[in-house]
């Protein structure tokens, strides 16, 4: 039995929950998520929890069993909570700023790089260096904030770039001379 997938997802006050078919919907004060569910997965609801099951151990059920219950626990938490991601912007020149629903970066190149938030993500500024994203999905959160750190991602020499809050980014010493 999966140890992820066999633990209970409690549901907060203000979320509803509901299964038609294969469609899990979940609706809570941020808004609302649904997901596509495998047909050997089941869910169960009990008063304020839902439990996650699989109809037999075929291997295909074992391995999407711990899978289905965390994309279900992140809906859940995504639709009363939100997810966010912060990121910082290093470098001498390199700073954001937040022009409507658009993202504007610079970050040494000749151009400046607009990016308009995608629908159900928002950004923020704080400051000039620290960008916010923030959203209900966490899938969506973490791939446009790993999309704002590939266009310009951390350098080992100086460490000028984008990078994750608390993110380590591996210094390299430069070139030395001849001898």
């Amino acid at each position: 039995m999966s140890r992820i997938g066999k633990m209970p997802i409690t549901i907060p006050a203000g979320v509803s929950f509901d299964v038609n078919g294969n469609i899990v919907t979940v609706k809570g004060p941020k808004g609302q998520l649904s997901q596509n569910m495998f047909e050997g997965i089941k869910l169960e609801q009990n008063d304020n929890t839902i439990t996650v099951s699989r109809a037999s151990d075929e291997k295909k059920l074992r391995e999407l069993h711990g899978l289905f219950r965390m994309l279900v626990a992140n809906m859940v938490t995504g639709v009363n909570e939100g997810f966010k991601k912060e990121l910082e912007i290093i470098g001498v020149g390199y700073r954001g700023a937040k022009q409507g629903s658009k993202l504007v970066l610079n970050l040494g190149y000749s151009h400046q790089v607009e990016m308009e938030d995608p629908q159900g993500i928002t950004t923020n500024m704080e400051g000039n260096n620290k960008i916010v994203v923030s959203g209900i999905d966490k899938q969506q959160v973490g791939a446009y904030a790993a999309v704002i750190r590939e266009k310009r991602p951390p350098e080992p020499y100086k460490g000028k770039g984008i990078r994750y809050a608390g993110e380590k980014v591996r210094r390299k010493e430069g070139k030395t001379g001849k001898k």
